[in-house]
């Protein structure tokens, strides 16, 4: 019998290029619209140092969901696949508007609950021991899933970053299926989630070209926040199989750089709704790291979680699971003191 594997890879390559293609023609054909409509213009918290039209990320989600739609439509096993896509495209709508004119923060918050809601809800994946009640889990993961689709808006702020986080786990997630084999299930994560990691990989392939240093497009709120929805959801999926020491390694520097950032601004005071150049990678451009260079440490480092993530599914025992999750903090945290510390040579380019 051929391995499921062997039968998936062929599909998944064809799910990454097709999306990587349409994601490409669409930013061509939309991107005199948004020059017209949709200027990031600089200011005090800006990275970037000219005008530079936003909203690529209307390519990327509609690349994603049309190709991983159209593949699923084939006859592969859909389960939350149309309430995950229609919660995305809720985002994305909220995040173009708020792109156009900035939304308050309570509706905002309120519609990205709702989503996440939805996800969670539909999902039913516990995470937590059976001890642990469900709506006290769920109630977990939504606050969770909420910050995480906000992180992942706040850490879109320098050319490339978000391709150097992203393309790494959504490569990595059907990836660690092959490479687990045995210890995890054929059915443990679905083949939904498959293409849906590959069609979403493909599509900010597509798009990395147009935001490379220095950007002449950037993805948006309408691509920041659909994206951290999609990737959550599937990080909630593979962690439902037992894999949660995995689900945490693959986002860690997000997760780390974030949240750090956001108990630091709470113990001064500041208002943590507001725009600021407080995160990390901020600071490293600010300490003469170019773009390129904090992109390329991003990237790096995500190879190793990913490498960490691989280790806990091959060898699954408590042991390997404290140990990689150990690692994966202390090498994001040298990451992190890097970016804090100035060099001796300033960036030659102008970047975002």
């Amino acid at each position: 019998m051929v391995p499921v594997e062997i039968l998936l890879l062929p599909i998944l390559l064809l799910t990454l290029f097709a999306s990587a293609l349409v994601s490409a023609l669409l930013i061509l054909l939309l991107k005199p619209l948004l020059v017209r409509y949709a200027l990031a213009r600089p200011n005090a918290r800006s990275s970037h140092k000219i005008p530079t039209p936003q909203g690529g990320g209307i390519a990327v989600i509609g690349a994603c969901l049309l190709v991983a739609g159209g593949i699923l439509l084939t006859g592969f096993p859909v389960h939350t696949f149309p309430i995950v896509a229609a919660a995305a495209v809720i985002l994305a709508f909220v995040g173009a508007v708020d792109d156009i004119r900035p939304l308050p923060a309570v509706p905002r918050l309120l519609l990205q609950m709702a989503a996440v809601t939805a996800v969670v809800g539909t999902s039913g994946v516990r995470v937590l021991p059976e001890t642990v009640p469900v709506i006290a889990e769920q109630t977990l993961l939504i606050l969770g899933g909420v910050w995480f689709v906000n992180l992942v808006n706040f850490m879109d702020g320098l050319d490339w970053i978000t391709v150097a986080e992203m393309v790494p786990i959504t490569a990595s997630i059907p990836i660690l299926y092959f490479i687990a084999g045995d210890p995890l299930p054929a059915e443990a994560v679905t083949p939904e989630v498959f293409y849906v990691a590959a069609a979403l990989c493909g599509a900010l392939l597509g798009f990395a070209p147009f935001n490379k240093p220095v950007a002449k497009l950037f993805l948006g709120d309408v691509g920041s926040l659909p994206i951290g929805l999609l990737v959550g959801w599937m990080l909630l999926e593979l962690a439902g199989t037992g894999a949660l020491a995995a689900a945490l390694l693959l986002p860690l520097y997000y997760l780390m750089d974030a949240t750090i950032t956001l108990l630091r601004r709470l113990a001064r005071g500041e208002k943590v709704w507001e725009a600021h150049r407080s995160h990390f990678y901020q600071k490293a451009t600010d300490n003469g790291f170019s773009a390129m260079q904090v992109s390329a440490h991003v990237f790096g480092l995500n190879l190793v979680l990913a490498a960490l993530a691989a280790m806990t599914l091959i060898w699954p025992s408590a042991a390997v699971q404290i140990a990689a999750l150990a690692s994966g903090g202390v090498l994001v945290g040298l990451v992190l003191r890097r970016f804090s510390r100035p060099r001796a040579t300033a960036p030659l380019e102008v970047s975002r």
